[in-house]
């Protein structure tokens, strides 16, 4: 027990009390001896307290502290580093595991690669030389033995075979090592063996002393201050013969962690600025556009202004080198060019090929232009001045397919095509002409092309889409179909875009495109419905768009915004992220509350005059949504004067089922969003007479049991009609068995039968109509997706 607790025992507080001071007396005892022995050895005045961490005053733990408080230097963590990367290889080696090997032996080349440049470089290590050669040899055996063996590991073959081709890249860069050492390896590695290490250090410290005063006096300007960049880093004097080693030096630190974005670009531009040959100015403009590119990554959804705008430059700039010295050729399909940081100058009728992208940098830049637009608020004036840049985009896409037509590049010219088209498809003609006269002004006159050399908006988008009709990709062929519907649409013409779309057959394989060929064919439907109601083909428009307007979905499938989510249910931030990244941008859009109000116009026009030819109890429908709205409508115990869209056709429907035509007229007339259409004025003509003649038929539907005869001047007068029309509309009528009546061509009238079904004929009619409906619903059944 403590002896600071008391206890009701005399006896046991006696012993406790004993027991402890006998304790506490050998305890302070050990105490004394070891604060004794702590000041003797350390000569510190302070206690050493033993029950602290690390406060055991044993040999073994003093050695742990003193091990554990030693600093060592970067070259010494670096030499570990390649010690125990090699002795991983050897373990390699002995159990045949390639794939561990080339891990290693990729880590261990970082490390050297890292050490042997900069400023602080160290010599190249001998052992990895030796350790080259011993690996080229090891691995010629295995492949003999890989080749005969009947049963064959495939992944040490692929480790094998990229070791093979990374000793390959390795031998050209160090061949004079190599060789050195294959002559005479005894010799070569006398050379790694360590000498007197004070001795080595004493050198190694003069030799970094005599190499910092000389860099002192080389950067040390006239009064002897050395130039210092961002974050205190002493600056490099540069010069037309290291651009090329500082441009290695860049690139090998790109991607890298904690790496510096801004400096490397500052750096680069710099470097752009010294360059003078060819060579050096693609070299360093293929980096400082793709390290512009790297800026963003994680950062805003989309490329700042500033720095898009940079980029540009310099992709022209790339541009006019390379069309101003044809003897260099930037492709994909490039090998990696052995040149040991020296400047490349081609022979005569030499073309050297440089690894790189043309149109890679040209998409990306449509991209990032498209992703600014997406994130502008399209009613600001930012967004107008951001969309003026549309001719610089375009003008870039015009000059790199000049670039590919020159190489005959036949590959990636659809891809710039395709870009094109979309940037025009959607335009009327003067627009079309204006983006065309905006952008040659930015090119050189030498710049044109072979494909695309009309002048005319529609021939010119005709020459894109036939060009891409002619590629191997389906892809390309079915947006350029799309597209070319969508501009004949536009142009109104109805039958031409028609015809194209039925004999394309596009609308049977599309639910198996990509989501954004799927939303070109939504557009380019609906641009075609709003043609065939501008021709006054109301039936073919309705059939065009009931499809999508029914949906309930009609901005998602256009890709104008993304639909609320029912009962507040919050979207997948992956679902919603890919939908904000296909919405198109602000000016491509399609009017929505314009297309709402073509489609219930159509559905008015042609489900009132079928309510009243089936009659009251008729549960078929032409247009579920119109007979929805219309439904809901009625059931108002009071009805206001209309206020939207909406409400202005709804109280034109219950005015034309009624007969009374001019009250629809007005209501259709005072909605105010048709004049965002072009040709108002045609349109309203067409719709008033439409109105007329579906006003005619209703009234003969609804009231034609209460005549035996009925004038053809007196319905010409009461819908203001011509006669030949009132006569051929009702002609029409008596024709497709709609109405039990017969012209009168003397009397000019219409003599109305009355034709009462007989019991048979009413129970026929039933039974059609039940069996219809049970089709329909096995027909919902077996096309609904299981």
């Amino acid at each position: 027990m403590s002896r600071f607790f008391r206890s009701t025992s005399d006896t046991e507080s006696e012993t406790d009390s004993s027991e402890n001071e006998s304790l506490y007396s050998q305890s302070d005892s050990e105490y004394d001896s070891e604060a004794e022995s702590y000041h003797s050895d350390t000569g510190n005045d302070q206690p050493r307290n033993r029950f602290l961490k690390g406060g055991s005053d044993s040999d073994e733990s003093d050695d742990e502290t003193s091990k554990k408080r030693q600093a060592r230097s970067q070259k010494d963590k670096r030499l570990e580093e390649m010690e125990s990367a090699a002795k991983s290889i050897e373990n390699g080696q002995k159990n045949n595991d390639w794939n561990l090997i080339s891990t290693e032996f990729d880590k261990l080349t970082v490390t050297i690669s890292r050490a042997t440049t900069g400023f602080n470089k160290i010599p190249m290590p001998k052992f990895y030389v030796k350790l080259m050669v011993e690996l080229e040899d090891h691995l010629a055996e295995n492949l003999k033995k890989e080749k005969s063996a009947k049963k064959k590991n495939t992944g040490n073959s692929k480790a094998m075979n990229g070791l093979r081709q990374k000793l390959k890249k390795l031998a050209k860069q160090y061949a004079d090592f190599i060789t050195a050492y294959k002559q005479d390896p005894e010799e070569f590695m006398k050379e790694e063996q360590p000498k007197d290490e004070s001795a080595d250090e004493d050198e190694e410290a003069d030799k970094e002393i005599k190499t910092a005063k000389q860099e002192i006096v080389a950067e040390d300007d006239d009064e002897g201050f050395t130039s210092v960049g961002a974050g205190g880093k002493a600056t490099v004097n540069l010069t037309s013969e290291n651009i090329l080693t500082r441009l290695r030096e860049v690139l090998e630190s790109r991607g890298r962690k904690n790496t510096d974005r801004v400096e490397q670009i500052n750096v680069l531009e710099s470097l752009l600025e010294k360059a003078k040959s060819p060579f050096q100015k693609i070299s360093v403009l293929l980096a400082l556009i793709a390290s512009r590119f790297d800026l963003n990554i994680g950062r805003a959804p989309n490329m700042d202004v500033a720095t898009w705008k940079s980029a540009t430059v310099e992709f022209n700039t790339l541009l006019q080198v390379l069309e101003t010295n044809k003897s260099f050729m930037v492709t994909e399909d490039a090998e990696d060019l052995d040149n040991e940081d020296r400047d490349v100058v081609p022979k005569a009728g030499e073309v050297i090929k440089l690894r790189g992208s043309v149109v890679s940098f040209v998409e990306r830049l449509d991209d990032e232009f498209t992703k600014s637009l997406q994130n502008t608020d399209p009613h600001t004036t930012e967004y107008i001045d951001r969309l003026s840049d549309e001719a610089t985009i375009y003008a870039l896409l015009h000059r790199s397919q000049f670039y590919l037509e020159t190489y005959n590049m036949t590959s990636a010219v659809p891809r710039v095509i395709s870009r094109k088209l979309d940037h025009v498809y959607y335009k009327p003609e003067n627009v079309i002409k204006s983006l065309e006269a905006a952008s040659k002004k930015l090119l050189p006159d030498y710049v044109s092309s072979k494909i695309t050399t009309a002048e005319e908006p529609s021939e010119l988008i005709s020459q894109l889409c036939t060009y891409l009709y002619n590629d191997t990709s389906s892809v390309f062929r079915t947006r350029a179909m799309l597209c070319h519907i969508y501009h004949y649409a536009l142009l109104q013409k109805y039958y031409t875009a028609r015809d194209l779309l039925l004999m394309s057959h596009v609308q049977d394989s599309i639910h198996q495109a990509d989501i954004a060929t799927q939303i070109l064919y939504n557009r380019a439907m609906v641009q075609l419905g709003i043609c065939a109601f501008r021709e006054g083909l109301i039936k073919e428009s309705h059939a065009t768009l009931s499809e999508i307007q029914g949906s309930g979905r009609v901005k998602e499938l256009l890709a104008q915004g993304v639909q609320a989510q029912r009962f507040n249910q919050p979207a997948a931030p992956e679902a919603d992220a890919s939908d904000r990244q296909r919405q198109l941008p602000f000016h491509m859009h399609i009017n929505l509350e314009l297309l709402e109000c073509i489609f219930l116009t159509c559905s008015m026009l042609l489900e009132i005059p079928a309510q009243a030819q089936a009659g009251p109890n008729n549960k078929k429908f032409i247009s579920r949504p119109f007979r929805r709205l219309l439904d809901y409508n009625e059931r108002q115990a009071f009805c206001g004067p209309p206020e939207n869209t909406r409400d202005h056709i709804m109280s034109a429907a219950k005015a034309l089922a009624s007969g009374e035509w001019e009250k629809a007229k007005e209501y259709i007339l005072a909605i105010k969003i048709w004049d965002l259409m072009t040709e108002t004025d045609k349109i309203k003509e067409m719709l008033v007479r439409k109105i007329q003649e579906e006003g005619l038929r209703t009234y003969l539907f609804t009231y034609a049991s209460y005549y035996s005869t009925l004038g053809l001047a007196q319905l010409s007068t009461m819908f203001d009609l011509p006669m030949n029309t009132v006569s051929a509309i009702v002609a029409k009528m008596i024709f497709n068995e709609e109405l039990a009546a017969s012209l009168d061509q003397v009397t000019q009238c219409i003599v109305l039968h009355q034709v009462e079904l007989s019991r048979l004929q009413v129970l026929s009619l039933q039974y059609s109509e039940k069996v219809a409906n049970l089709v329909e619903q096995n027909e919902k059944l077996y096309t609904a997706p299981k």
